[in-house]
């Protein structure tokens, strides 16, 4: 018969269980229809979200038919926290199809 051992449970530090080390640079990809105040929607999203932010480093794509634009956001992740929130304000917003 094993006895259960009685050491104590050391708290997790939810920084170990990510993969991403805070801060750093990280790429947002987001998609949606090539309309007039896409990019400056999302890039103001990003800004609300990292002070730091440099809308001059944004990436624009351009899809084949010319019909959506990919904009790459690169924002300084500073927690999972928010990331988390940048990613649920991205995706609840009426011009973007998808957030990556």
């Amino acid at each position: 018969m094993t006895t259960p051992t009685t050491d104590p449970i050391e708290p997790t530090d939810p920084r170990k269980d990510s993969l991403i080390e805070y801060p750093s640079l990280f790429p947002i990809k987001v998609m949606g229809e090539k309309t007039d105040g896409f990019v400056h929607a999302m890039t103001a999203i990003a800004a609300q979200f990292d002070p730091t932010f440099d809308a001059s480093a944004v990436e624009l794509r351009e899809s084949k038919g010319g019909k959506y634009l990919g904009i790459t956001l690169p924002i300084t992740a500073t927690s999972r926290e928010q990331l988390d929130e940048l990613y649920r304000t991205l995706s609840s917003h009426p011009m973007v199809k998808m957030a990556l």
